[in-house]
């Protein structure tokens, strides 16, 4: 793992994705829009949550006006897409020793409990993508909106 100074912080990017070949592991402009479009539309369907446009580039994924995710494409330059999500305490750390090649500790956050997930992976396991985000959904949501989640309720 190779470590790069952004901002006068240093972050993590696999070796795969450096400046010399920022790409090779990374998947193409298109499909990085169907997959945004894929999380928009999976937020959408959680009651009252909502995919809201923080940056250019970046989504703040809330309930209420509560932050529980981020979609972040490019963030600080890194030239990675990734979700980054509430979890539950150590989760973050057991998802990362899982599999690292699909989970990270989010700068900013991670201290806090939330995990990171790049979603420009050649493939991508969506139900993982799903239980990640209805997870860090179910942290922050009041009770009312998650038992409506759990009887088959939408917005």
């Amino acid at each position: 793992m190779l470590f790069r100074l952004v901002g006068g912080r240093y972050y993590p990017t696999p070796m795969s994705v450096t400046r010399a070949n920022p790409a090779s592991s990374r998947a193409r402009a298109p499909v990085i829009a169907r997959r945004r479009a894929r999380v928009v539309a999976l937020i959408e369907s959680l009651p009252e949550a909502a995919a809201v446009d923080c940056g250019s580039q970046h989504l703040s994924l809330e309930v209420r006006g509560k932050r529980f995710g981020y979609y972040l494409d490019d963030h600080h330059g890194d030239g990675r897409v990734a979700i980054n999500c509430k979890a539950e305490p150590g989760g973050n750390q057991t998802l990362v020793d899982f599999a690292p090649d699909r989970f990270h500790i989010p700068a900013y956050v991670g201290s806090r409990g939330w995990v990171g997930l790049w979603i420009d992976l050649p493939t991508i396991d969506w139900e993982q993508v799903e239980s990640i985000i209805m997870d860090a959904y179910r942290l922050t949501a009041p009770k009312r909106l998650v038992a409506k989640l759990d009887k088959g309720g939408t917005d």
